[in-house]
């Protein structure tokens, strides 16, 4: 099984997004690994412009009297599209998500906000649209408001900025355009304990937050991080210090009465165990302060077909059903190589049904707690190299890829005949095939190495309504907030992990699976991950409230890697449920 890929490496390697990148850096591929699942999502961050934001904004007017009072009863929003809690949240918290859409970058002020919106589902339902289309006394109907200011200078209503600084709403602001609420407030270093400086764009890479160091990649530095200065330290604190920089520690992250403020935008440049982390903890927050800090883990048995080798399979179910852990199993019910990889040229086709071993081995796996979930139905497409053989398992099945002369994996687009009709078709050939073998439609979908088009997610919400992914997303899918509503940009491609339970813009549950897999050699230009770097990320993901250590497993790598990972993040304090209790709430 998959003696191509093993020869190199096995597992995921890193992703980055398909889009033009500011001036300060190259442009990135979006590139999967071997066994291709998308694992980081590396959204750039617009330029730093050479102006200097000015304490005395020409646009915002002083205030000379304290803003008014904000009602403090719920109603219904005036603007936006109202984006579902994912279970467990609290019914009586909805959030606001505010951002820019004006400049060269506004795509990415909508990108960042469905990334926002995502986390905030865990806490609460939320509805997300452009600052600019705010209304005075809007925050009334949330119970509280995220806004990323990714355009310099975007033009901010007054009445946002009298909202915030009357106080009544809790309010996290990331990134650009603090200065102009500080205008609007001429006793805002007083009230509120401390001041914006200037951005910095020095080697600030570490993020310590909740006693826990935390990473930045280098690519966000250019794009600045901006300095706050602290007056009163009775009044404002400091949740998160990034060092790094020759500016010295800078506060990342401040906060102080109603308001919480990010030096930047926490969704660029995203890794394991990021900053972003961080973020994430902060905007649950806001959606749900009375958070339950439970942590779990998950395991997931990956890219299991009509090829796998039944031992591997009863193996790895006997280990971890001596260990009591719950697990889910990834089956591709159609086995397919149309090239012949690996076989001469000889191509080789099976449904699940043909290979009675296999069936029993998972049959056994079910037996001792395993839970399938429909991972496709062949895991490649037709007879193309998409982008390794065209083997079940290595390729994708709902996008198109290939591997560059730099070795990087591209995202090209939808597969050709791209459509409802046809994903609808591929899911109902999944289920017969799994009919065949004696098994039922799962409850669970998960697009093989995470990729599929947002009809493809559409589709997958219609029939299971519940993911167990990283999901991807595009430009455009969301204009002014109303999601599904816009024409997908298929060259602005990112994608999202979760440290815990969200719905999607897609309207789906989706079980986060944030920690990765075993890598045990580079590959596609990315590193190596053994256990210890896979606990090392659980570690940091413990910064969040309700996180969710969730890891992947290739039966091809035998049960050492599975039993070190497993005893790692079971020392760490993670408890083994299955992904129904996850998706429960």
């Amino acid at each position: 099984m998959k003696a191509r890929l093993l020869e190199v490496a096995a597992g995921v390697a890193l992703a980055v997004a398909m889009v033009p990148a500011p001036a300060q850096a190259a442009p990135l591929p979006l590139t999967p690994g071997a066994a291709g699942e998308l694992v980081r999502s590396t959204l750039p961050a617009p330029p730093l412009t050479n102006r200097k934001p000015s304490a005395t904004s020409t646009s915002i007017a002083q205030r000379t009297t304290q803003p008014g009072v904000v009602s403090t009863v719920l109603g219904a929003s005036a603007q936006g599209t109202n984006g579902e809690a994912a279970p467990g949240a609290k019914a009586s918290q909805k959030t606001l998500v505010l951002y820019d859409s004006t400049g060269p970058w506004a795509w990415l002020g909508e990108a960042y906000a469905v990334q926002a919106g995502n986390l905030a589902s865990h806490g609460s339902s939320y509805a997300m649209h452009p600052v600019g289309s705010y209304v005075a006394g809007e925050m009334s109907g949330y119970t509280g408001v995220i806004y990323i200011g990714s355009t310099y200078d975007e033009p901010i209503p007054v009445p946002f900025l009298d909202d915030v600084l009357a106080g009544s709403r809790p309010v996290l602001w990331m990134a650009h355009n603090i200065w102009q609420l500080t205008a609007r407030a001429p006793n805002f270093q007083a009230t509120y304990g401390w001041n914006w400086v200037r951005y910095d764009t020095g080697a600030a890479t570490t993020v310590r937050y909740e006693n826990t160091d935390l990473g930045r990649s280098p690519l966000a530095t250019p794009s600045g991080l901006m300095i706050t200065s602290i007056t009163d330290p009775a009044i404002a604190s400091v949740p998160a210090v990034a060092t790094g920089s020759a500016a010295g520690p800078i506060n990342w992250a401040t906060r102080a009465k109603n308001l919480t403020y990010i030096g930047e935008v926490p969704f660029s440049y995203v890794d394991h165990g990021d900053r972003y982390l961080a973020a994430a903890d902060l905007i649950s927050k806001v959606s749900n302060p009375a958070m339950a800090d439970r942590k779990r883990a998950l395991v997931r048995i990956e890219d299991v077909g009509p090829d796998a080798d039944p031992n591997e399979l009863r193996a790895i179910a006997d280990y971890l059903r001596s260990q009591n852990v719950p697990f889910s199993i990834a089956v591709y019910p159609r086995f397919e190589n149309p090239l012949g990889a690996d076989n001469g040229g000889v191509p080789e086709a099976a449904d699940l049904a043909q290979r009675p071993q296999v069936v029993n081995a998972l049959k056994y796996m079910v037996q001792r707690g395993g839970t399938i979930l429909m991972h496709g139905y062949t895991h490649q497409f037709e007879k193309l190299v998409n982008p390794y053989d065209g083997r079940s398992g290595n390729d994708f099945e709902f996008y198109l890829a290939h591997v560059d002369e730099n070795d990087s994996v591209i995202y090209d687009g939808p597969v050709p005949g791209d459509s409802a009709a046809w994903m609808q078709g591929r899911i109902n050939s999944a289920t017969s095939a799994l009919a065949a073998a004696g098994f039922g439609r799962p409850a669970v979908f998960e697009p093989p190495h995470y990729a599929a088009s947002a009809v493809d997610y559409e589709v997958v919400q219609q029939n299971f309504g519940k993911r167990y992914d990283r999901g991807l997303y595009f430009a455009g899918y969301c204009p002014n907030g109303a999601c599904g509503t816009g024409a997908p940009q298929y060259d602005k491609i990112y994608g999202q992990y979760f440290p815990y339970l969200v719905r999607d813009v897609y309207g789906s549950v989706v079980a986060p699976e944030a920690v990765g897999n075993v890598e045990p050699e580079p590959f596609n230009n990315h590193p190596a991950r053994l256990p210890a770097d896979l606990v090392e990320t659980a570690r940091q993901l413990k910064v969040v409230d309700d996180g969710v250590a969730s890891f992947f497993h290739h039966p091809y790598l035998g049960t050492g890697y599975l039993q070190q990972t497993v005893s790692g993040l079971k020392s760490a304090g993670y408890r083994f449920v299955s992904v129904g209790t996850v998706m429960a709430g």
